[in-house]
């Protein structure tokens, strides 16, 4: 491959219908080498024992491979009420984004009611990634917590933490 400057001197010639193609070729690409990364299998049972706090909802996800992991899911502390935490991926939730890989639900161990999830997404520059942790109470459900990443370099980026109420969501 040419050096890096050479390339980008090369793409800035191009004109922007013909970027805008380069750039759906390369999203195409990074989600091809994530469905073909790994045994997803044994990413998701790793996942499952590693990927879920004392509280029983998701730890905040991280990059394997060509695939974001993202575990999430809900405790219910009652019939009315649950603790829950989920990925939303460009604006959606994981389970309805265009770059789900794979998405495996169990039941929660224990005594706790809920259920735990663990998606798999492939890892895309320029993706936000936005952990929402929320809570139900006699069918009013609230935001707690909001920590976001964005994709850059085939890394995940903090980007924000905030503690809010946020809308918007689909």
């Amino acid at each position: 491959m040419e050096d890096p400057e050479t390339v980008v001197e090369s793409l800035r010639a191009l004109p922007s219908a013909e970027l805008h193609h380069l750039a759906e070729a390369l999203r195409q690409v990074q989600l091809e080498r994530a469905l073909a990364d790994d045994d997803h299998d044994a990413i998701i049972a790793q996942a499952f024992e590693a990927g879920f706090a004392r509280d029983g909802l998701g730890v905040l996800p991280w990059v394997h491979g060509d695939l974001v992991v993202c575990p999430g899911g809900t405790v219910s502390t009652s019939r009315a009420s649950h603790r829950c935490s989920f990925v939303s991926i460009d604006d959606v939730w994981v389970w309805e984004s265009p770059l789900l890989v794979r998405e495996d639900k169990r039941a929660a161990c224990g005594t706790d009611n809920g259920f735990r999830a663990v998606a798999l997404v492939a890892l895309v520059d320029g993706t936000e990634l936005d952990v929402v942790r929320g809570r139900a109470r006699a069918g009013a459900h609230s935001v707690e917590r909001v920590v976001s990443y964005e994709v850059r370099q085939g890394e995940l980026a903090e980007v924000s933490q905030r503690d809010a109420a946020i809308t918007g969501l689909r």
